[in-house]
């Protein structure tokens, strides 16, 4: 027995040898009190689905904080998926983003003040890379379960996208671990408070859907990775 693990609990160790989902969300920004990314996948830390453990991490709403923090989540936790999910307030459905590209180009301010304009993410690197879930097969189960769904082709050009470009290139020689980004709409208390209509979902009903993406996204085999012309997402 090492000395790190005669130093661990048993339950600790045992926590550590199973597999595990990693789920981040995103802290409030834009001038709201409240996230449902990061709402969502709390609700949803300590869970175990299909024989893996769920944790959640949150991100900062910031340029140079959430890459950092991300990467810190990878080493730490060695995930067999990753599942980002962030805020996409106009949206009235589950969005499963199909495509991240190589662009920051902020409309607003990050939470540390930043405002990069026509920035790569990551200098020299490809244009874009495809999210390597089974992007139809969950929509398909999703909205068969009653929960507005959609593939979506733009993740836009803030710290969503970011992560998502970001999460992609980190795992881009690691087949076998899979990865996408799903953006969710308000919660009917932040719609509430728009100052023109827009769509809202309960927390409840979010949840219930991240737990269809895990499950969806564990049932899938390993495949090569995501940036390529051919590769079904």
């Amino acid at each position: 027995m090492t000395p790190a693990a005669s130093s661990s609990p048993p339950s600790r160790r045992r926590a550590k040898a199973t597999p595990c989902v990693l789920l981040t969300g995103f802290d409030p920004f834009g001038g709201e009190s409240t996230n449902p990314s990061w709402q969502a996948v709390a609700a949803l830390h300590g869970r175990r689905i299909a024989g893996h453990r769920v944790i959640a991490v949150q991100l900062p709403t910031s340029f140079r904080g959430a890459d950092k923090a991300l990467r810190q989540a990878l080493r730490e936790h060695a995930p067999q998926r990753v599942i980002a999910v962030g805020q996409a307030g106009r949206r009235a459905e589950i969005s499963l983003e199909r495509i991240a590209i190589n662009l920051i180009d902020a409309r607003i301010p990050d939470n540390d003040g930043d405002q990069p304009i026509d920035a790569p993410v990551v200098a020299g690197g490809p244009d874009g890379y495809f999210a390597s879930l089974p992007l139809k097969a969950i929509v398909q189960a999703l909205r068969e379960r009653g929960i507005p769904a959609a593939i979506s082709y733009s993740a836009g050009t803030y710290v969503c996208n970011q992560v998502f470009y970001a999460l992609m290139h980190a795992l881009r020689g690691k087949p076998r671990v899979l990865a996408g980004f799903v953006h969710v709409p308000y919660l009917p208390e932040q719609a509430a408070r728009q100052p023109y209509p827009v769509a809202s979902m309960s927390l409840e009903t979010i949840v219930a859907a991240l737990r269809v993406v895990i499950a969806g996204a564990l049932a899938a085999p390993a495949s090569a990775p995501g940036w390529s012309a051919g590769h079904e997402a």
